[in-house]
């Protein structure tokens, strides 16, 4: 079985979703081949209800967007215009679906490796970074943010102590000004600030 970081035709299994975050319901479709999959996971909703909002800004860039929770939810919450990518073209139609479901306006979804297509600079970046498609490529875009930011620009992301949060916290340290926001059942919430 391919992992939801693929763009493996592996067999649809549509699911409909709902969840609240910060007081406000929202519905997202989800599949096989789609990071969890089943409904929001403890992290993301850790880092959603984390995140300063008063410290988003703008424009927003949702890395390995998945089903669209991050982006949906942050235009949902505040007024910021949200670009969303993914290299898993199922993920990017289940996006499309739910931007429709959730009524959102601003935002837009569009394939990319990483930051391959990417061509804007942004005042927040946001992740749950791909660990299973391993440390190059969560090191591509924690690193590398720092390329797509704006001035005094912000990288929020998650990441579990299991899964190397300290060692990862060092690296990040060598170029941005780290804060943890949260601690939580080995979950890290963090905010890097260039």
């Amino acid at each position: 079985m391919g992992q939801y970081f693929d763009n493996e035709n592996l067999p649809s299994k549509m699911l409909k979703t709902e969840c609240f975050v910060r007081g406000k319901k929202f519905i997202f479709h989800t599949d096989n081949g789609v990071f969890s999959k089943d409904g929001l996971d403890f992290g993301s909703r850790l880092l959603l209800e984390s995140i300063p909002l008063e410290a988003v800004g703008g424009k927003v860039l949702d890395v390995g967007c998945g089903y669209g929770v991050f982006g949906i939810i942050i235009s949902k919450l505040t007024s910021c215009s949200v670009d969303m990518v993914d290299v898993n073209l199922r993920a990017i139609h289940l996006t499309e679906m739910n931007i429709k479901e959730n009524h959102c306006t601003n935002i837009r979804v569009f394939e990319s490796n990483v930051y391959e297509s990417v061509n804007s600079k942004y005042s927040s970046i946001i992740t749950n970074p791909p660990i299973r498609a391993g440390k190059k490529v969560v090191y591509d875009i924690v690193m590398n943010a720092r390329h797509y930011l704006e001035e005094g620009g912000h990288l929020f992301l998650v990441i579990r102590k299991e899964q190397g949060a300290k060692s990862l916290i060092r690296d990040l340290e060598k170029i941005y000004s780290v804060t943890i926001l949260e601690k939580k059942k080995g979950f890290f919430i963090l905010q890097c600030n260039l």
